[in-house]
């Protein structure tokens, strides 16, 4: 059933102007996935309701855990161990029945991703891990569909709307994971629960003016919002148009195994270091290989200089037991540094060789994408 935008329960979003009957009308048609219904998308989930959303679709695997109570506030000391998704989409049809509620008790994968969130207009992103951000972020600029961005920690929020048709993806501001650590979770760090709230209800804001197709400052800007001070600021950011999966000629043109990815950021080198490893090896005070492992086609087209050829398609006709020796037979004892042409087959090599017990080893994860973007 989908909601009646007439129904009195809208009269205080009717007697907007600037959004009437027409804009409950659209609101009430729209199609919103919420992936998350922790923290964030528990405001998310209920407000979206509350306004009377068409369809929202849940997608979350986890089970209630009793440390969720002090921020999850969609859920109560009844539900501990119950399903996230399953106790979510009841909350939701008790606060709005006409709403079509539609549970994925699942983990958004990159098998799953694209044949879930194609059924939705907007999806708002309410996770609490890097490879479920770059996922929704690929997915959604592969759809075509907007997504909202949140993301919490201790006293601080951040919200931002990616791959909308007029701004920059997830990748233009964050191209590269952070190196595993590196960035404390909230289950290391803590948060403010009531953050949680006002990010949720910023990222249920924003999704409800895109389905009115209203404009919004956070296309294009990141707003940060700071418990200690009250604050929220609007910091402008660009499309960058070397983004491989953006970009004026991506490179990205299919789904990773996201989690392989970040977990080899600990072992990445950013352009600038390898630049300047590169004139050190010029003047004779480095010595490592950097090791193209593209296909000869790709290679024909331009490579970074000094690099070795090393096809990846190569290196994955050898048995695992003999990986490191032919790589060493070609590449040398020294350090290596491999690149593709975004980061995704590099990623993927790096962690077949650590599990062998290589070591000396790193990856570019700008691949020659970002190489040659930087040189036009």
């Amino acid at each position: 059933m989908t909601p009646d935008p007439s129904d009195s329960r809208y009269s205080r979003h009717i007697r907007i102007p600037e959004i009437g009957l027409q804009g409950q009308r659209l609101i009430s048609e729209s199609r919103i996935a919420v992936v998350g219904a922790g923290g964030l998308g528990s405001p998310v989930l209920m407000y979206l309701a509350a306004a009377g959303v068409g369809t929202i679709g849940i997608i979350d695997s986890d089970r209630v855990d009793r440390t969720n109570l002090q921020r999850q506030i969609i859920f109560d000391e009844s539900t501990i161990g119950m399903s996230k998704a399953q106790y979510a989409a009841q909350r939701v049809h008790e606060l709005n029945s006409d709403c079509d509620v539609r549970v994925f008790d699942v983990y958004l994968t990159s098998d799953n991703a694209l044949g879930i969130l194609s059924d939705f207009d907007i999806v708002i992103d309410a996770t609490d891990n890097f490879a479920t951000r770059y996922l929704i972020n690929d997915s959604c600029v592969l759809l075509g569909i907007p997504y909202v961005w949140g993301s919490i920690l201790r006293f601080d929020g951040q919200i931002s709307v990616f791959a909308d048709v007029n701004g920059p993806c997830y990748r233009c501001l964050f191209p590269h994971p952070p190196a595993p650590g590196s960035v404390p979770s909230c289950a290391d760090a803590g948060v403010i629960g009531s953050v949680c709230g006002v990010i949720g209800s910023l990222q249920a804001t924003a999704a409800l003016m895109l389905a009115m197709n209203k404009s919004t400052p956070l296309v294009g800007a990141i707003g940060v919002f700071n418990a200690v001070d009250m604050s929220l600021q609007h910091v402008p950011v660009q499309r960058n148009p070397a983004c491989p999966m953006c970009g004026t000629d991506p490179v990205i043109t299919g789904l990773m195994d996201y989690a392989l990815w970040c977990s080899a950021s600990d072992l990445s080198i950013p352009l600038r270091e390898l630049e300047q490893l590169l004139q050190e090896r010029e003047n004779k005070q480095s010595h490592f290989a950097l090791v193209d492992i593209r296909e000869r086609a790709e290679v024909d087209a331009g490579t970074i200089p000094g690099s070795l050829h090393l096809p990846m398609s190569e290196l994955a006709a050898q048995e695992r037991s003999q990986l490191v020796d032919h790589v060493t037979s070609v590449c040398g004892t020294g350090d290596i540094i491999f690149y593709c042409r975004s980061g995704d087959r590099s990623a993927v090599l790096l962690r077949a060789l650590t599990e062998s017990g290589m070591s000396g080893i790193r990856h570019y994860p700008g691949g020659y994408s970002e190489w040659s973007g930087t040189r036009r």
